[in-house]
């Protein structure tokens, strides 16, 4: 692939331009180590050639091929928004997100790897940014090639990139709004994530939406990204989420934790563009809030 921008400093190299328009040091190794090439109007440089205002600085990009031990899958997929550089897809509950030892078959990223494989893609690794556990429902932005996924990858880092989430947690919150400011880290003895001063920084955002006996309906901002961060933080404040095994939750409503990413907002990588996309609530967690009504 091919991205090209307009030299607007003076005195710049061909490699300032474009770190300028977000290509990392990290993606300058990778495309060095694929054969990756810069050129400045035809000629083919060196990221240290000087260049001067208006000239045209082009990075061509090596294509990624499929990876043979990345299966297809070819079992439903649901594209909320596709370009050539992003798809955000509906995951639904009970799909892992990345091939692993006890699924490599049929993950999120071998669904997108058959789609990509059927558009006759040039470009054939999906990057999953937005990542989510397996019985979490909801959107998922997948770059569809290696710069697209530094681009955006930056975007999560200095918080353009946002993810909203609806959960429904057992017991009744007071507050109509609160920040969990809570250090994580994983347990010593297994598979769950803790509360600890030693953690990790982490800070969850949520406002209530709905009470009902037992539960309450929160919108959730994510302002860090650890693992199971909304789960454990809120059983860290006595509200583990209906349905979470793993962290207490109650599961006499729903069997999977009640937990669905239903909004993303993010910046078109290449126009700067506001993107944003709304997943509506999944049938299983909707019915727990009709239950009530």
């Amino acid at each position: 692939m091919k991205f090209s921008w307009s030299a607007k400093l003076g005195d710049a190299t061909a490699k300032q331009v474009l770190t300028h328009h977000g290509v990392s040091h990290r993606m300058f190794t990778q495309i060095n180590q694929n054969n990756g090439q810069i050129l400045v109007g035809e000629k083919l440089v060196k990221p240290a050639t000087k260049v001067k205002p208006g000239d045209r600085v082009t990075l061509i990009v090596p294509a990624e091929t499929a990876d043979p031990n990345v299966p297809v899958s070819h079992q439903p997929l649901t594209v909320v928004y596709e370009d050539a550089h992003v798809l955000v897809v509906l995951k639904p509950a009970g799909l892992t997100s990345v091939p692993g030892p006890s699924n490599r078959e049929d993950t999120l990223v071998n669904r997108v790897k058959g789609h990509l494989v059927a558009g006759q893609e040039e470009n054939l690794v999906p990057h999953i940014v937005t990542r989510l556990d397996r019985d979490t429902s909801g959107l998922v932005l997948v770059a569809k090639h290696r710069l697209a996924n530094s681009w955006l990858n930056q975007q999560l880092a200095d918080g353009r990139l946002q993810k909203r989430y609806l959960a429904i947690v057992s017991g009744n919150i007071t507050t109509d709004h609160g920040m969990i400011d809570a250090p994580i880290r994983r347990a010593t003895d297994g598979f769950n994530q803790i509360v600890a001063d030693d953690g990790k920084s982490a800070q969850t955002e949520y406002w209530v939406r709905q009470r009902g006996t037992g539960w309450t309906l929160v919108a959730v901002l994510l302002h860090t990204g650890r693992t199971h961060q909304i789960r454990v933080h809120f059983q860290s404040i006595g509200h583990p989420l209906l349905g979470d095994e793993l962290y207490g939750g109650p599961r006499e409503l729903i069997k999977r934790q009640a937990l669905h990413a239903y909004q993303l907002t993010y910046e078109d990588p290449i126009t700067g563009a506001p993107r944003q996309f709304t997943a509506k609530m999944p049938a299983d967690m909707a019915q727990v809030i009709q239950r009530a009504n």
